[in-house]
């Protein structure tokens, strides 16, 4: 028993943010930010919020799915910048397409949190508990980037993307990993409301993303390529035997080193981090999305899905479309 993705869906904010812009608020350059990460734009918020980007996502899903909201049985939504604590985006979701008999909350593991969720429902299924779920990666970073910071503010973007999936007794996840090294949090790091009441004053908080570049490419670049390769191997398959490896979108460069590590050709590698930027835990189902609408994906096709990000965390799936 697994689970087969039956729909898919994607919703980016109307604003569309080129490099030129960005270099009109920092010291930078469309060919810098080019050159080092790939990107040339992205889409940023100007109301839309994760639950709203989440739910229009979902319903796209759905709509392809065949499915009703009425007929999920859990709902999962994975994102870092939801816009309130509580309740969660899940349930602000669920509400806002009718899920009425889903089970929802969030799940919080950065750029890897779409495929945490993921994992997360293909464990409910194969306990029995469920047999569908409905799952989302929504994000709105721009509300927690340093604009003034260009180390930052040249790669994220805001989206989200959403996959439905059922049960099935052959094909669909073939094999799953993940991993998680609280040792190197600080690399990736964004600050929260702190501690404050009549008995303790609060501390300066800082509450933007701050990044180690050069630790995050390093992880990303060494632990990514030994994730697929052991999700393949529970597989019983080989990087040879891959059609498409669908990663996170990051940054270029990153990616270029994980297929060089694995000796797989860059064309199995399809990217659009060029127009959407680091969507976090959006970026592998809006790529997956655009996939599947522009039928570049088939029914049997291997397909590994690969996250890496704060925590530090990183997660690989193997699975037959």
């Amino acid at each position: 028993m697994s689970i087969r993705i039956v729909g898919t869906g994607s919703a980016l904010p109307e604003k569309q943010v080129t490099n030129e812009e960005i270099a009109g608020l920092v010291e930078t350059s469309d060919e810098w930010i080019r050159e080092r990460t790939g990107i040339g734009g992205r889409h940023v918020s100007t109301g839309e919020t994760v639950a709203s980007l989440a739910a229009d996502a979902c319903m796209k899903a759905l709509e392809q799915a065949g499915r009703k909201a009425g007929e999920v049985e859990l709902l999962l939504v994975a994102t870092c910048s939801p816009e309130d604590a509580l309740p969660c985006a899940a349930c602000q979701v669920q509400e806002k397409i009718g899920a009425v008999n889903a089970v929802a909350f969030d799940v919080n593991a950065a750029c890897a949190g779409f495929l945490f969720a993921l994992h997360t429902a293909w464990a409910y299924v194969e306990a029995g508990i469920y047999e569908n779920a409905l799952i989302a990666g929504s994000e709105v970073l721009s509300k927690i980037v340093d604009w003034n910071d260009r180390g930052t503010c040249i790669l994220f973007g805001d989206g989200a993307g959403a996959v439905m999936v059922q049960k099935c007794d052959t094909g669909g996840v073939l094999g799953f990993v993940q991993h998680s090294d609280g040792r190197k949090g600080s690399a990736l790091f964004c600050g929260n409301r702190q501690l404050a009441n009549p008995y303790v004053r609060p501390a300066a908080a800082d509450s933007y993303v701050r990044m180690d570049g050069r630790e995050v490419f390093s992880f990303a670049v060494k632990q990514v390529p030994l994730t697929i390769e052991e999700a393949l191997k529970k597989a019983g398959l080989t990087p040879e035997t891959v059609d498409l490896f669908v990663l996170h979108q990051a940054n270029r460069r990153i990616i270029e080193g994980i297929a060089k590590r694995l000796g797989v050709e860059m064309c199995r590698f399809p990217m659009n981090l060029d127009r959407v930027g680091n969507t976090s835990s959006a970026a592998i189902p809006v790529l997956l999305d655009e996939l599947n609408r522009r039928g570049q994906i088939s029914r049997g096709q291997v397909i590994v899905l690969s996250g890496f990000g704060a925590g530090l965390t990183c997660g690989a799936c193997v699975l037959k479309w």
